[in-house]
Protein backbone atom coordinates (compact mmCIF):
# COMPACT_ATOMS: atom_id res chain seq x y z
CA UNK A 1 0.00 0.00 0.00
CA UNK A 2 2.79 2.38 0.85
CA UNK A 3 4.38 1.68 -2.52
CA UNK A 4 1.09 2.48 -4.28
CA UNK A 5 0.69 5.75 -2.37
CA UNK A 6 4.26 6.66 -3.14
CA UNK A 7 3.64 5.94 -6.81
CA UNK A 8 0.56 8.16 -6.90
CA UNK A 9 2.38 10.91 -5.04
CA UNK A 10 5.13 10.72 -7.62
CA UNK A 11 2.62 10.93 -10.50
CA UNK A 12 0.91 13.92 -8.88
CA UNK A 13 4.27 15.60 -8.40
CA UNK A 14 5.14 15.10 -12.07
CA UNK A 15 1.71 16.40 -13.12
CA UNK A 16 2.15 19.46 -10.93
CA UNK A 17 5.58 20.20 -12.40
CA UNK A 18 4.14 19.89 -15.91
CA UNK A 19 1.28 22.28 -15.04
CA UNK A 20 3.73 24.83 -13.64
CA UNK A 21 5.82 24.65 -16.80
CA UNK A 22 2.73 25.08 -18.97
CA UNK A 23 1.63 28.10 -16.95
CA UNK A 24 5.08 29.63 -17.30
CA UNK A 25 5.07 28.93 -21.05
CA UNK A 26 1.70 30.68 -21.42
CA UNK A 27 2.91 33.58 -19.29
CA UNK A 28 5.91 34.15 -21.55
CA UNK A 29 4.03 33.51 -24.74
CA UNK A 30 2.44 36.94 -24.62
CA UNK A 31 3.31 39.54 -22.00
CA UNK A 32 1.91 43.01 -21.30
CA UNK A 33 1.54 45.45 -18.43
CA UNK A 34 -0.56 48.61 -18.06
CA UNK A 35 -2.06 47.74 -21.46
CA UNK A 36 -5.51 46.40 -22.26
CA UNK A 37 -5.85 44.24 -25.33
CA UNK A 38 -9.09 43.68 -27.22
CA UNK A 39 -8.33 41.74 -30.37
CA UNK A 40 -5.90 43.85 -32.40
CA UNK A 41 -6.63 47.01 -30.39
CA UNK A 42 -4.25 47.90 -27.53
CA UNK A 43 -5.00 50.72 -25.06
CA UNK A 44 -2.88 52.26 -22.33
CA UNK A 45 -4.46 51.65 -18.90
CA UNK A 46 -1.93 53.30 -16.59
CA UNK A 47 -1.86 56.72 -15.00
CA UNK A 48 1.12 58.03 -17.01
CA UNK A 49 3.46 57.31 -14.09
CA UNK A 50 4.41 53.87 -15.38
CA UNK A 51 5.27 52.57 -18.83
CA UNK A 52 2.90 50.14 -20.48
CA UNK A 53 4.65 47.51 -22.57
CA UNK A 54 3.43 44.67 -24.77
CA UNK A 55 5.67 41.81 -26.00
CA UNK A 56 4.39 39.51 -28.76
CA UNK A 57 4.23 35.71 -28.36
CA UNK A 58 6.70 34.84 -31.12
CA UNK A 59 10.02 36.34 -32.25
CA UNK A 60 10.58 37.81 -35.67
CA UNK A 61 12.13 35.40 -38.17
CA UNK A 62 12.82 35.05 -41.87
CA UNK A 63 9.28 33.79 -42.43
CA UNK A 64 7.64 36.36 -40.15
CA UNK A 65 9.91 39.36 -40.48
CA UNK A 66 7.68 42.44 -40.28
CA UNK A 67 4.84 43.95 -38.22
CA UNK A 68 2.98 47.25 -38.06
CA UNK A 69 1.29 49.47 -35.50
CA UNK A 70 -1.34 52.04 -36.53
CA UNK A 71 -1.85 54.95 -34.14
CA UNK A 72 -5.56 55.35 -33.43
CA UNK A 73 -5.18 57.94 -30.63
CA UNK A 74 -2.01 59.71 -29.47
CA UNK A 75 -3.48 60.46 -26.05
CA UNK A 76 -1.93 63.16 -23.87
CA UNK A 77 1.66 62.92 -25.10
CA UNK A 78 1.78 60.35 -27.87
CA UNK A 79 4.64 58.44 -26.20
CA UNK A 80 4.27 55.34 -28.37
CA UNK A 81 7.28 53.15 -29.20
CA UNK A 82 7.54 50.31 -31.73
CA UNK A 83 10.47 47.91 -31.84
CA UNK A 84 12.08 44.62 -30.85
CA UNK A 85 13.04 43.31 -27.41
CA UNK A 86 14.28 40.08 -25.78
CA UNK A 87 11.62 37.67 -24.54
CA UNK A 88 12.09 38.48 -20.83
CA UNK A 89 12.12 42.25 -21.31
CA UNK A 90 11.10 44.36 -18.29
CA UNK A 91 7.57 45.56 -18.89
CA UNK A 92 8.00 48.84 -17.02
CA UNK A 93 10.50 50.13 -19.61
CA UNK A 94 9.91 51.47 -23.09
CA UNK A 95 11.27 49.29 -25.95
CA UNK A 96 14.76 50.51 -26.83
CA UNK A 97 15.69 51.67 -23.34
CA UNK A 98 17.35 48.44 -22.15
CA UNK A 99 20.21 46.41 -23.71
CA UNK A 100 19.38 44.12 -26.65
CA UNK A 101 16.33 46.19 -27.55
CA UNK A 102 15.72 48.75 -30.28
CA UNK A 103 12.71 50.96 -31.04
CA UNK A 104 11.41 53.93 -33.01
CA UNK A 105 9.57 56.43 -30.78
CA UNK A 106 6.61 58.31 -32.22
CA UNK A 107 6.70 61.34 -29.91
CA UNK A 108 10.21 62.55 -30.85
CA UNK A 109 11.09 60.52 -33.98
CA UNK A 110 14.21 59.17 -32.30
CA UNK A 111 15.77 55.73 -32.38
CA UNK A 112 16.50 54.15 -29.01
CA UNK A 113 19.04 51.34 -29.22
CA UNK A 114 19.65 49.86 -25.78
CA UNK A 115 19.85 53.30 -24.18
CA UNK A 116 17.50 55.83 -22.58
CA UNK A 117 19.14 58.51 -24.73
CA UNK A 118 17.80 58.43 -28.28
CA UNK A 119 19.37 59.41 -31.58
CA UNK A 120 17.65 61.53 -34.21
CA UNK A 121 16.25 59.06 -36.70
CA UNK A 122 13.05 60.03 -38.50
CA UNK A 123 9.88 62.14 -38.42
CA UNK A 124 7.49 62.25 -35.50
CA UNK A 125 4.34 60.16 -35.84
CA UNK A 126 0.78 61.24 -35.14
CA UNK A 127 -2.78 59.98 -35.18
CA UNK A 128 -3.46 57.83 -38.26
CA UNK A 129 0.22 57.12 -38.97
CA UNK A 130 1.37 53.55 -39.47
CA UNK A 131 4.72 52.53 -37.96
CA UNK A 132 6.38 49.33 -39.20
CA UNK A 133 9.35 47.32 -37.97
CA UNK A 134 11.12 44.49 -39.78
CA UNK A 135 14.39 42.64 -40.17
CA UNK A 136 16.88 41.53 -42.80
CA UNK A 137 18.77 38.38 -41.78
CA UNK A 138 22.26 37.96 -43.24
CA UNK A 139 22.96 34.26 -44.06
CA UNK A 140 26.69 34.92 -43.67
CA UNK A 141 26.44 36.40 -40.17
CA UNK A 142 23.79 34.75 -38.04
CA UNK A 143 24.92 36.74 -35.00
CA UNK A 144 23.82 40.06 -36.57
CA UNK A 145 20.72 41.34 -38.29
CA UNK A 146 19.49 44.62 -39.73
CA UNK A 147 16.38 46.15 -38.15
CA UNK A 148 14.48 48.66 -40.30
CA UNK A 149 11.55 50.93 -39.54
CA UNK A 150 8.86 52.38 -41.79
CA UNK A 151 6.30 55.14 -41.62
CA UNK A 152 3.19 54.82 -43.76
CA UNK A 153 4.85 52.22 -45.98
CA UNK A 154 8.10 54.11 -46.60
CA UNK A 155 11.38 53.10 -45.01
CA UNK A 156 12.65 55.59 -42.44
CA UNK A 157 16.03 53.98 -41.75
CA UNK A 158 17.76 50.92 -40.36
CA UNK A 159 20.30 49.83 -37.78
CA UNK A 160 22.45 46.73 -37.37
CA UNK A 161 21.99 44.92 -34.04
CA UNK A 162 23.16 41.73 -32.36
CA UNK A 163 20.84 38.77 -32.76
CA UNK A 164 20.26 36.91 -29.46
CA UNK A 165 20.07 33.13 -29.63
CA UNK A 166 16.45 33.21 -28.41
CA UNK A 167 15.54 35.90 -30.95
CA UNK A 168 13.92 39.33 -30.68
CA UNK A 169 10.20 39.85 -30.16
CA UNK A 170 7.86 42.55 -31.54
CA UNK A 171 7.16 45.07 -28.79
CA UNK A 172 4.97 48.10 -28.23
CA UNK A 173 5.37 50.75 -25.54
CA UNK A 174 2.88 53.40 -24.37
CA UNK A 175 3.22 55.99 -21.61
CA UNK A 176 0.34 58.48 -21.47
CA UNK A 177 -3.42 58.52 -20.98
CA UNK A 178 -5.63 57.94 -23.99
CA UNK A 179 -3.04 56.21 -26.21
CA UNK A 180 -4.58 53.56 -28.44
CA UNK A 181 -3.16 51.58 -31.36
CA UNK A 182 -4.01 48.75 -33.74
CA UNK A 183 -1.44 45.95 -33.95
CA UNK A 184 -0.84 43.80 -37.04
CA UNK A 185 1.72 41.08 -36.36
CA UNK A 186 1.26 39.58 -39.84
CA UNK A 187 1.67 42.71 -41.94
CA UNK A 188 3.48 42.52 -45.27
CA UNK A 189 5.77 45.18 -46.65
CA UNK A 190 7.45 45.83 -49.97
CA UNK A 191 9.86 48.70 -50.47
CA UNK A 192 8.28 51.68 -52.21
CA UNK A 193 10.18 53.44 -54.95
CA UNK A 194 10.06 57.20 -55.51
CA UNK A 195 7.57 56.84 -58.33
CA UNK A 196 5.12 55.26 -55.93
CA UNK A 197 5.20 51.86 -57.57
CA UNK A 198 5.57 48.85 -55.34
CA UNK A 199 8.23 46.22 -55.84
CA UNK A 200 6.44 42.89 -55.92
CA UNK A 201 7.98 39.46 -55.66
CA UNK A 202 9.29 39.33 -59.24
CA UNK A 203 6.92 40.59 -61.91
CA UNK A 204 8.17 41.59 -65.32
CA UNK A 205 8.90 45.15 -64.16
CA UNK A 206 11.64 43.78 -61.89
CA UNK A 207 13.68 42.79 -64.94
CA UNK A 208 15.63 45.32 -66.96
CA UNK A 209 16.38 42.96 -69.83
CA UNK A 210 14.91 39.65 -70.95
CA UNK A 211 16.53 37.95 -73.95
CA UNK A 212 15.07 34.60 -75.05
CA UNK A 213 13.53 34.31 -71.57
CA UNK A 214 9.89 34.75 -70.58
CA UNK A 215 8.72 35.69 -67.11
CA UNK A 216 5.52 34.63 -65.36
CA UNK A 217 5.42 35.94 -61.81
CA UNK A 218 8.66 34.62 -60.33
CA UNK A 219 9.12 31.89 -62.97
CA UNK A 220 11.70 32.38 -65.74
CA UNK A 221 11.60 30.05 -68.75
CA UNK A 222 14.14 29.68 -71.53
CA UNK A 223 12.58 30.04 -75.01
CA UNK A 224 15.72 30.22 -77.17
CA UNK A 225 16.90 27.75 -79.78
CA UNK A 226 19.34 25.96 -77.49
CA UNK A 227 21.47 24.84 -80.45
CA UNK A 228 24.81 26.56 -79.80
CA UNK A 229 26.62 28.79 -77.32
CA UNK A 230 25.33 31.94 -79.00
CA UNK A 231 21.79 30.92 -78.03
CA UNK A 232 22.14 32.19 -74.48
CA UNK A 233 18.96 33.31 -72.76
CA UNK A 234 19.66 36.17 -70.36
CA UNK A 235 17.57 37.80 -67.63
CA UNK A 236 19.03 40.82 -65.84
CA UNK A 237 17.34 42.59 -62.95
CA UNK A 238 16.40 46.24 -63.18
CA UNK A 239 18.16 47.19 -59.93
CA UNK A 240 21.67 46.29 -58.71
CA UNK A 241 22.34 44.62 -55.39
CA UNK A 242 22.88 47.10 -52.59
CA UNK A 243 23.42 47.21 -48.84
CA UNK A 244 19.67 46.84 -48.20
CA UNK A 245 19.07 44.09 -50.75
CA UNK A 246 22.36 42.26 -51.13
CA UNK A 247 21.30 38.68 -51.95
CA UNK A 248 19.00 36.76 -54.32
CA UNK A 249 18.14 33.12 -55.05
CA UNK A 250 16.84 30.87 -57.80
CA UNK A 251 15.30 27.41 -57.59
CA UNK A 252 15.81 25.04 -60.52
CA UNK A 253 12.27 23.99 -61.46
CA UNK A 254 13.31 22.13 -64.61
CA UNK A 255 16.88 21.29 -65.62
CA UNK A 256 15.94 20.98 -69.30
CA UNK A 257 18.23 19.05 -71.61
CA UNK A 258 21.62 20.11 -70.21
CA UNK A 259 20.99 22.26 -67.10
CA UNK A 260 23.11 25.04 -68.60
CA UNK A 261 21.88 27.42 -65.90
CA UNK A 262 24.10 30.16 -64.51
CA UNK A 263 23.44 32.38 -61.50
CA UNK A 264 25.54 35.48 -60.96
CA UNK A 265 26.14 39.19 -61.20
CA UNK A 266 27.00 41.38 -64.16
CA UNK A 267 27.46 45.00 -65.12
CA UNK A 268 24.44 46.77 -66.53
CA UNK A 269 25.49 46.74 -70.20
CA UNK A 270 26.45 43.06 -70.19
CA UNK A 271 26.11 41.47 -73.66
CA UNK A 272 22.88 39.54 -74.09
CA UNK A 273 24.44 36.53 -75.85
CA UNK A 274 27.01 35.72 -73.18
CA UNK A 275 26.47 33.50 -70.18
CA UNK A 276 27.03 35.34 -66.87
CA UNK A 277 30.68 34.96 -65.91
CA UNK A 278 32.06 34.63 -69.42
CA UNK A 279 32.79 38.33 -70.03
CA UNK A 280 34.48 41.04 -68.01
CA UNK A 281 32.36 42.73 -65.40
CA UNK A 282 30.60 39.52 -64.42
CA UNK A 283 30.88 36.54 -62.10
CA UNK A 284 28.66 33.43 -61.96
CA UNK A 285 28.22 29.95 -60.51
CA UNK A 286 27.26 27.44 -63.21
CA UNK A 287 24.90 24.60 -62.34
CA UNK A 288 25.97 22.05 -64.96
CA UNK A 289 29.61 21.72 -63.86
CA UNK A 290 29.78 23.49 -60.49
CA UNK A 291 32.44 25.89 -61.77
CA UNK A 292 32.91 29.58 -61.05
CA UNK A 293 33.34 31.84 -64.08
CA UNK A 294 34.81 35.29 -63.46
CA UNK A 295 35.19 37.37 -66.58
CA UNK A 296 36.49 34.43 -68.60
CA UNK A 297 35.21 31.55 -70.70
CA UNK A 298 37.33 29.21 -68.59
CA UNK A 299 35.86 28.32 -65.22
CA UNK A 300 37.51 27.27 -61.97
CA UNK A 301 36.38 24.29 -59.84
CA UNK A 302 34.21 25.86 -57.16
CA UNK A 303 31.34 23.80 -55.78
CA UNK A 304 28.96 20.89 -56.40
CA UNK A 305 26.86 20.61 -59.51
CA UNK A 306 23.26 21.70 -59.12
CA UNK A 307 20.25 19.73 -60.32
CA UNK A 308 16.49 20.09 -60.50
CA UNK A 309 15.09 21.06 -57.11
CA UNK A 310 18.27 22.75 -55.90
CA UNK A 311 18.27 26.38 -54.77
CA UNK A 312 21.24 28.54 -55.76
CA UNK A 313 21.95 31.90 -54.17
CA UNK A 314 24.27 34.83 -54.82
CA UNK A 315 25.05 37.92 -52.77
CA UNK A 316 27.55 40.63 -51.95
CA UNK A 317 29.30 41.35 -48.66
CA UNK A 318 29.69 45.12 -48.77
CA UNK A 319 32.39 46.81 -46.63
CA UNK A 320 30.99 48.53 -43.53
CA UNK A 321 32.10 51.91 -44.85
CA UNK A 322 30.60 51.34 -48.30
CA UNK A 323 28.89 54.48 -49.59
CA UNK A 324 26.22 53.82 -52.15
CA UNK A 325 25.40 57.44 -52.87
CA UNK A 326 27.48 57.35 -56.03
CA UNK A 327 25.80 54.27 -57.46
CA UNK A 328 23.84 54.43 -60.68
CA UNK A 329 20.21 54.56 -59.62
CA UNK A 330 18.70 55.11 -63.06
CA UNK A 331 15.47 53.14 -63.40
CA UNK A 332 14.73 53.64 -67.09
CA UNK A 333 16.27 50.98 -69.31
CA UNK A 334 16.80 51.69 -72.98
CA UNK A 335 17.88 48.41 -74.61
CA UNK A 336 18.16 50.00 -78.05
CA UNK A 337 20.93 52.29 -76.81
CA UNK A 338 23.06 49.48 -75.37
CA UNK A 339 26.36 48.72 -77.16
CA UNK A 340 26.26 46.13 -79.91
CA UNK A 341 28.45 43.04 -79.67
CA UNK A 342 29.58 40.58 -82.29
CA UNK A 343 28.51 36.98 -81.96
CA UNK A 344 30.82 34.76 -79.95
CA UNK A 345 32.41 31.88 -81.83
CA UNK A 346 34.38 30.18 -79.05
CA UNK A 347 33.84 26.61 -77.91
CA UNK A 348 31.79 25.92 -74.81
CA UNK A 349 33.60 27.27 -71.73
CA UNK A 350 36.65 28.09 -73.88
CA UNK A 351 38.32 31.49 -73.94
CA UNK A 352 38.52 33.42 -77.21
CA UNK A 353 41.33 35.98 -77.30
CA UNK A 354 39.97 37.52 -80.50
CA UNK A 355 36.66 38.43 -78.88
CA UNK A 356 36.45 42.20 -78.81
CA UNK A 357 34.33 42.06 -75.68
CA UNK A 358 37.07 40.31 -73.73
CA UNK A 359 39.57 43.04 -74.65
CA UNK A 360 37.29 45.87 -73.64
CA UNK A 361 38.59 48.09 -70.85
CA UNK A 362 36.18 48.00 -67.93
CA UNK A 363 36.33 50.75 -65.28
CA UNK A 364 36.24 49.26 -61.82
CA UNK A 365 35.22 50.43 -58.38
CA UNK A 366 36.25 49.21 -54.95
CA UNK A 367 36.61 45.60 -53.88
CA UNK A 368 33.65 43.60 -52.54
CA UNK A 369 33.20 39.95 -51.64
CA UNK A 370 30.73 37.96 -53.75
CA UNK A 371 29.41 34.74 -52.22
CA UNK A 372 27.34 31.85 -53.55
CA UNK A 373 25.07 29.36 -51.79
CA UNK A 374 23.48 26.02 -52.60
CA UNK A 375 20.41 24.91 -50.65
CA UNK A 376 21.12 27.47 -47.94
CA UNK A 377 24.78 26.49 -47.43
CA UNK A 378 27.70 28.72 -48.40
CA UNK A 379 29.59 27.26 -51.37
CA UNK A 380 32.39 29.82 -51.50
CA UNK A 381 33.44 33.44 -51.83
CA UNK A 382 35.47 35.51 -54.25
CA UNK A 383 36.79 39.06 -53.88
CA UNK A 384 36.06 41.08 -57.01
CA UNK A 385 36.10 44.68 -58.22
CA UNK A 386 32.64 46.24 -58.27
CA UNK A 387 31.82 47.67 -61.73
CA UNK A 388 30.89 51.34 -61.84
CA UNK A 389 27.11 51.42 -61.52
CA UNK A 390 27.01 48.22 -59.48
CA UNK A 391 26.42 44.51 -59.95
CA UNK A 392 23.01 43.43 -61.30
CA UNK A 393 21.48 39.99 -60.58
CA UNK A 394 21.84 38.09 -63.85
CA UNK A 395 20.57 34.63 -64.78
CA UNK A 396 21.62 32.69 -67.87
CA UNK A 397 20.04 29.62 -69.50
CA UNK A 398 21.06 27.80 -72.64
CA UNK A 399 19.23 24.49 -73.21
CA UNK A 400 15.66 23.63 -74.12
CA UNK A 401 13.20 23.17 -71.27
CA UNK A 402 15.08 25.07 -68.57
CA UNK A 403 12.91 26.81 -65.97
CA UNK A 404 13.88 28.56 -62.74
CA UNK A 405 11.99 30.39 -60.02
CA UNK A 406 13.78 33.57 -58.92
CA UNK A 407 13.33 35.45 -55.64
CA UNK A 408 15.07 38.81 -55.90
CA UNK A 409 14.28 39.81 -52.31
CA UNK A 410 14.42 36.64 -50.19
CA UNK A 411 15.72 38.46 -47.09
CA UNK A 412 13.07 41.20 -46.97
CA UNK A 413 10.00 39.12 -46.56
Amino acid sequence: MDDINLHYRFLNWRRRIREIREVRAVRYRERFKKIQRNGDILRYQGNSDEVGCYVAPRPVSKGNCYFEVTIIETGVRGMIAVGLVPQNYKLDHQPGWLPQSVAYHADDGKLYNGNTVGQQFGPKCNRGDRIGCGIYIDPLNEGQMTVFFTKNGKEVGNVEVARPAEGLYPALGMHSLGEEVQLDLHAEWRKEEEDGMMIVDSHEDDWGRLHDVTVTGTLLEYVGKGKSIVDVGLAQARWPLNTHCHYYELEIMSAGEKCYIALGLARRDYPKNRHPGWSKGSIAYHADDGKLFHGSGVGDPFGPRCVEGDTMGCGIMFPRDYNQDGADDTDDWEPDTQPKYSQVQNDLYANNDEDEEEDREEPEGRKVTVFFTRNGEIVGRREVALPLGGFYPTVGMMSTGEKVRVELHPLSG
